[in-house]
């Protein structure tokens, strides 16, 4: 794709917002048909799934941050004279064509798109069967709005191919993919990294864990776990696990109350005394649900050793008044993102700062946690001579 001049893509991008607020009652019909037709046996997917008159707000909201945003194409990263003479420019361009892969949520539609295209991206959008009426509503706003200011509508394109034909596109596509990023649950991830071609860059997973130290303050604990836990369970950054110090002071009653707490709130609890927590298999599971397990642990090495066998390397908490085991429980601990004395439910584009966000990436490279519009780009090398040539 050819590079465009900012002032073309926030053009675009303005275009869009308008046609959101303008066609919004059309947008929430096309999403009434796919809740209508959802069968309700996964909640937390129902629950990504709805669109109302804030979530659309939320969509404009997310354009607009991004059309006020920098570009992030052509900055320039380095520059050096060698002794040879050769200037050596390092400037940051586009990936070129982008393929996510999502179940439910179609405001991914909106921040998926708006992202690689202030990039100078292509996207390729592959969203769930469950929110295929929302997709295509907004992807023809998407059209319109590239056709209102000249544009090809090849820019963005949604795919409804059935799961074999997608599986037959990762592996033979019929153009040029440079990065796939499937966002969803293990199932999703696994069969995009068997069957595609290009670079994957994984996001989704939590499984997320909280570590009660000796030194917590249990007021701070028991707010923020709640909130971590209950705030909104079909998100990635909710929390799944909480381990305490057994030397935490008056534990007994703190560990009761904690308990008592959750139940309240309609959380089911798991314990160490529980048949499910025998069960190897639920320490690498990320619950999705209003669940949670809590165990106990000697000392902050034990937690340390356990949250990076089992987690999803997604977002991790500790409790603690402590600052400088805070510092190290967060220096050693294996996770996209670290808090102390702070809730998980932070691991997000917006509220870590960055804006729209493509995904939460738990790999490594190019890019750790949120994917906002400063890592979608890679980097391109400008090396200016004068008849130079190389011993």
């Amino acid at each position: 794709m050819k590079l465009l001049t900012t002032e073309k893509k926030n053009q675009v991008l303005q275009s869009m917002i308008n046609l959101l607020d303008q066609k919004r009652d059309q947008v929430i019909a096309g999403n009434k048909k796919d809740l209508d037709a959802f069968q309700r046996d996964d909640q937390a997917l129902y629950d990504r799934l709805i669109v109302d008159d804030k979530k659309v707000d939320d969509m404009i909201r997310s354009v607009r941050e991004v059309k006020d945003q920098d570009d992030p194409v052509g900055v320039t990263k380095s520059e050096r004279k060698l002794d040879t003479g050769l200037q050596i420019i390092n400037r940051t361009a586009p990936f070129g064509t982008i393929m996510i892969i999502y179940e439910s949520r179609p405001d991914v539609t909106i921040e998926a798109a708006v992202l690689a295209f202030k990039a100078n991206n292509k996207i390729l959008l592959k969203g769930g069967k469950e929110a295929i009426h929302s997709n295509q509503v907004l992807v023809d706003l998407w059209h319109q709005a590239l056709e209102e200011n000249g544009l090809d509508k090849d820019w963005i394109t949604l795919f409804t191919m059935d799961r074999q034909a997608t599986q037959e596109f990762l592996k033979n596509p019929d153009q040029k993919l440079d990065l796939i990023v499937p966002r969803g649950g293990e199932r999703l991830i696994a069969f995009v990294k068997e069957h595609a071609e290009c670079p994957v860059l994984v996001s989704g997973r939590g499984n997320n864990f909280l570590y009660v130290d000796a030194d917590a303050d249990w007021d701070k604990t028991m707010k923020v776990i709640l909130n971590a836990k209950t705030d909104k369970i079909s998100a990635c950054n909710a929390l799944d696990k909480v381990l305490i110090n057994k030397n935490a002071t008056d534990l007994e009653s703190r560990y009761k109350s904690l308990l008592a707490t959750l139940k309240e709130n309609g959380v089911e609890v798991i314990t160490p005394d529980s048949d499910s927590s025998e069960n190897g298999d639920i320490w690498y599971e990320e619950f999705l649900a209003m669940k949670i397990l809590v165990d106990f642990v000697d000392d902050m090495d034990e937690a340390i050793d356990k949250i990076n066998e089992y987690s999803g390397g997604h977002s991790t908490a500790i409790l603690t008044e402590n600052s400088e085991a805070a510092h190290r429980f967060m220096e050693q601990v294996d996770s996209a993102a670290v808090y102390h004395n702070a809730s998980t439910r932070f691991t997000d584009g917006g509220a870590m700062g960055v804006g729209a966000e493509l995904a939460i990436s738990t790999d490594k490279l190019h890019h750790r946690g949120p994917l906002g519009l400063e890592q979608l780009v890679t980097n391109k090398y400008y090396v200016f001579g004068d008849g130079h040539t190389r011993d």
